[in-house]
């Protein structure tokens, strides 16, 4: 939009087709429109930021204030983008979920605490753990690890130890990651001694 002959600020179609060129505004109007270009504007940022991947509102949040929008847009913004659909925390908390058990199996703890950070609530992260397996989280996040590290390390000792802490990193409980390990090296010693028979 030019004002006097200048680049005041850009403007979404639908409001510019209400504009007629010599149409004189008074400073509350342009105001207005300059609060209805900053909201557009915030929403296409918006969008192109969950484009990547589903975000929470928490993190788009942050992501807007970064990038300098003032509250009002932002939470202008987040409404207009979970009536939508398009931000919901449940949802993005299942998504990183079922990513994580996916690709990097973690623990409970390491997926609360990841969770947390990206600012979903401790209510919406106890519904989703409570269906989560961890032992078997644990273990094919072992069985990724235990195959490396045999290779390198013929002590049983070594072995467990690096598993241990291995799983530890992961966030798994010490009593899920023991009962992981001991289950793994008693196949694992199986394995060895049918090879070396």
């Amino acid at each position: 939009m030019h004002i006097d002959g200048h680049f005041a600020f850009g403007l979404a179609v639908i409001e510019a087709i209400q504009l007629k060129v010599g149409q004189c505004l008074n400073p509350a109007e342009i105001a207005r429109l300059k609060k209805k270009d900053q909201a557009q504007v915030a929403y296409e940022r918006a969008l192109r930021f969950l484009s990547y991947r589903p975000r929470s509102v928490s993190e788009t949040h942050r992501y807007l204030s970064k990038k300098q929008f003032d509250a009002a847009a932002i939470d202008q913004v987040i409404a207009r983008l979970s009536r939508a659909d398009l931000l919901n925390d449940e949802d993005f908390a299942r998504y990183w979920l079922e990513n994580r058990d996916s690709f990097k199996p973690r623990g409970n703890r390491a997926l609360r605490y990841e969770l947390r950070q990206k600012g979903v609530a401790d209510s919406i992260i106890d519904d989703l753990l409570i269906d989560y397996d961890e032992d078997d989280a644990a273990r094919r996040a072992a069985l990724s690890r235990v195959q490396k590290l045999a290779r390198s390390h013929r002590d049983v000792q070594v072995l467990r130890s690096k598993l241990l802490a291995f799983l530890n990193r992961r966030g798994f409980s010490f009593s899920v990651a023991r009962d992981t390990v001991d289950k793994l090296l008693a196949e694992l010693s199986e394995d060895w001694t049918d090879t070396y028979d």
